[in-house]
This record gives C-alpha cells, sequence and structure tokens, in this order.
C-alpha cells in the first residue's frame, strides 16, 4: 500500500470517528435541551428509538459529503485555509442536511430550540472533525522534515541529474534512476520501492518525441509524472505549478479540474450510469433482440481502448458489422460501410450502440464525458504525427466529449488528429460546467440522428 493509500485511509478513519462522536454528543445535548425528549419521543435514556440508525446514516453521510469536497484526493498537499474552508463548507452542507431531513419533524416548543439545535449541530460538527486533521497534518509535516514519511521517488535521466535533484529536494525520498532507454525496468523498481513519484529530467534540447514517448511509457504505472522547472517549455499548456515553496517542480498528471469537482464527476458517473442502465433495461432487451436476429454473431461487441493511465480495457458495443469483419486488419468505418449491418445503421445513427459503455462508465473505465479512447493500432499511427497524444492519459476516456462533437465519426487519420486537439482543449479547460454543456450538445446530435 502506497503511502497516500495510508494518509488518505488514516483521514477516512479519523473523519468516520469524529462523525460518530458529533451525533452522540449532539443526541445528548437534546436530550439534555427537551428534558428526556428526543426527537419528540419521551425517553429518560438515550439511545432513542432511532439511535442506531441514525448512528450508521450519519457517519455515512459525513464520509460522502467528505468525499465529494475532494479532501481526501491529494493527502500530502497540506493548506490550513484550503483545509479549513473545505471543512467548513462540508459542516454547514451536513448540519444543514441533518436539519432538515431529521430535526425539522421534531416536536419542539419553539423556533429558537430549532436554531438552537442546528447552531450546535454545525459548532460540533465543524470543531470535532477539523482538529484531528489539523493534527494530523501538523504530524505528516514533521515527519516529513525528519525523513521519517517519505514519498518514494524515481529519476528518469542522467546520474548526474539523480545526484543533483536528491541534494535539492529534501522533501522526497529519490531513491534511485533510470536512464530513458531503461524506463521499462520502472514496474520492478516500483515494486520494490512503492513507488508514487517519476521526475523526468532530460537535457533541455530533448526532442519531443523522446519525453512524449516517455511519458506514453510511464502513464500505465499510475505515478505522478513531474518535471524540473527547466523542461516545462516543452510541455507549454500540459503542466500546472501548484507550489512555489520548496519543490522546484512541474506535473503532468494533477487535472486542472478543482478537487471537489473531480470527486462530483465521478460520482455524478456513477450514479447517471446505474440509473441509465435501469430505466433503459427493456431498450437494451429490444436492442438485443433486433442485432441478434439482424446477423449472425454476438450481441455485445468487445474491443481493446487504451484508457486512463495507458492500460487497455474492453469497451463494450452492440454489433454492428458483421462477424469478422476485421478478420485481417483494424479498418476505419467510412460512409456506407458494407461491413455495417442494417441494425447496425441505425443504431450508428442514433448512437445507440454505444449504450451497453454505460456498464465502462460505472465500472470505472470511462467517464459520461471525456476523449473517446483510441485502439492502440490507431494511437501509434497518431502518435507519428501528433507526439502529445499521451497526455489524454490522465483522464478517463468518455461516451462523449468536444472532440466527437466537433469532428464526428473519425474515417480518416487526419480527423483523429483533429478530434485529439478538440480533446486537449477539452482537458485543459475542465469543468462541470463545460461536461453539462457537452451533454447537451450530444443529445442534440443524437436526436439529429446524425450519427455514421
Amino acid at each position: 500500500m502506497t503511502q497516500r493509500r495510508k494518509q488518505q485511509l488514516i483521514y477516512v478513519l479519523f473523519d468516520l470517528l469524529a462523525s460518530v462522536f458529533v451525533w452522540v454528543l449532539f443526541l445528548a445535548f437534546r436530550w439534555a435541551m427537551l428534558e428526556g425528549r428526543v426527537f419528540g419521543v419521551d425517553t429518560v435514556l438515550i439511545p432513542a428509538f432511532n439511535f442506531y440508525r441514525a448512528l450508521i446514516l450519519y457517519p455515512i453521510s459525513c464520509l460522502i459529503i467528505y468525499y465529494l469536497s475532494g479532501f481526501y484526493l491529494r493527502p500530502f498537499e497540506y493548506n490550513l485555509w484550503k483545509d479549513f474552508s473545505v471543512t467548513f463548507v462540508s459542516a454547514i452542507i451536513i448540519s444543514f442536511g441533518a436539519f432538515f431531513i431529521i430535526i425539522i419533524d421534531d416536536n419542539v416548543a419553539n423556533y429558537e430550540q430549532y436554531y438552537l439545535s442546528l447552531t450546535v449541530l454545525f459548532v460540533l460538527q465543524l470543531t470535532i472533525s477539523f482538529i484531528p486533521r489539523l493534527l494530523i497534518s501538523i504530524v505528516t509535516r514533521y515527519r516529513i522534515k525528519k525523513g521519517n514519511l517519505t514519498l518514494n521517488t524515481v529519476v528518469v535521466g542522467t546520474k548526474k541529474a539523480y545526484t543533483t535533484l536528491k541534494e535539492e529536494l529534501k522533501d522526497k525520498n529519490i531513491v534511485t534512476y533510470l536512464l530513458p532507454n531503461k524506463v521499462t525496468d520502472l514496474k520492478k523498481v516500483k515494486q520494490k520501492y512503492s513507488i508514487e513519484e517519476v521526475i523526468i529530467a532530460l537535457p533541455d534540447n530533448t526532442s519531443q518525441e523522446v519525453l512524449f514517448g516517455l511519458i506514453s511509457n510511464i502513464y500505465p504505472y499510475n505515478v505522478r509524472i513531474s518535471f524540473p522547472a527547466n523542461v516545462y517549455d516543452m510541455l507549454t499548456g500540459a503542466a500546472r505549478i501548484h507550489s512555489l515553496t520548496d519543490n522546484p517542480l512541474v506535473t503532468i498528471t494533477d487535472y486542472n479540474m478543482s478537487d471537489s469537482q473531480i470527486c462530483i464527476k465521478r460520482a455524478f458517473d456513477m450514479f447517471f450510469s446505474a440509473l441509465c442502465l435501469i430505466l433503459f433495461a427493456p431498450l437494451f432487451v429490444i436492442l438485443s433482440i433486433c442485432v441478434k436476429v439482424d446477423s449472425k454473431g454476438p450481441i455485445i461487441y468487445r474491443q481493446k481502448r487504451i484508457g486512463l493511465y495507458g492500460r487497455p480495457f474492453d469497451i463494450l458495443k452492440f454489433r454492428t458489422m458483421y462477424q469478422d469483419a476485421e478478420k485481417n486488419r483494424p479498418m476505419l468505418s467510412v460512409p456506407d460501410d458494407p461491413r455495417v449491418t442494417k441494425v447496425g445503421k441505425w443504431l450508428r445513427k442514433y448512437r445507440l450502440d454505444e449504450l451497453p459503455q454505460l456498464w465502462n462508465v460505472l465500472c470505472g473505465d470511462m467517464s459520461i464525458v471525456g476523449p473517446r479512447p483510441e485502439r492502440k493500432f490507431y494511437i501509434d499511427k497518431i502518435v507519428e504525427k501528433a507526439p502529445y497524444y499521451c497526455l489524454l492519459y490522465k483522464i478517463r476516456p468518455g461516451l462523449t466529449s468536444w472532440g466527437p462533437i466537433r469532428v464526428g465519426y473519425t474515417d480518416t487519420l487526419q480527423k483523429m488528429i483533429q478530434r485529439l486537439n478538440y480533446d486537449i482543449v477539452y482537458m485543459e479547460n475542465m469543468s462541470l460546467l463545460l461536461d453539462l454543456k457537452i451533454m447537451i450538445f450530444t443529445i442534440k446530435v443524437i436526436f439529429d440522428g446524425k450519427g455514421q
């Protein structure tokens, strides 16, 4: 288990204990204030009739809110004001939620007791949650400073670069280095040292082809990829400087969305895909019958695509071509493609063939909005002309994105590169509002029947 995962679990555990403690104290307050009546029920002692149910649901609700706030996403990037503000807003949402779901139904003498209960719950939630978080952060920073807690790092570059960075970056435990032509050994090194970050330190005159080739090879290991600041010009628009303290590095693996938006996006993906799979179940049955009756072969077509971190996964689609249509080698679809079945043409026109990918979204292979995933065969061809394709590996591919909307079906390599450029623009400007706009445009495309 990596140090990052351990730190996340520590925060989750203390947040869980804090929320339990908050609820018990709040019930004790309510019992004392109402002279033995908790939530409208006469009782002399706690627990009340709904004590145990609330004792389970309240902490779970707190953890959900904390996850959506993005607090757990970067457990080592401590910022006092940011941590307090996130905890403050979370406490407001949690206390108001509990108030309107539970307390509002209580039979109290006057509204002053309502307001007092809400205030007490908010203060308890904020105080008892933030103090452990603050202490954990202080202890963590102290352990890092003393060298008792290290984030193991590998340098990809020369021995000289390794020695220089090891002296400059005291907050990182740089365990070893790999020559660029030995980056395939990263798997063994990661297993041995539990590597969490890779610093690529190459000469300024290194070609983009070499640089992006290294990035592409490192992405599948799901580690933070950073560069010394002097390499930043080679990646204009692809990296962000997050700290100006004692770490002169830039990274390309961090999202351009806020932490809370990242978590909300993933939560929405899971909720929306699960809901659609349930609601569209009858449609799935009808389309499956149509595909099966129309031509021989499996109903669901599986195809290897490259997704998050450059890792392959099986994308699911309703089969729209005759069986063994690509028996010899991959071939792009063209207008009036003879390989497409009668039902397949209709499915593609309204993009219904992609409905099974909702399962890919639910499983975490894809997102609702994100660059369309491509096959390794065509990625290799794209990289020859656009070596920066690997930058897309830091986000989940999606059912739809700005690229497919603007370009449509890609039946040529040039269109693939054009779509890539739109997807890079999307990636650099990611937001929940932009996702909403893309979804609206996608719905319009579907109803217009503009699919191929």
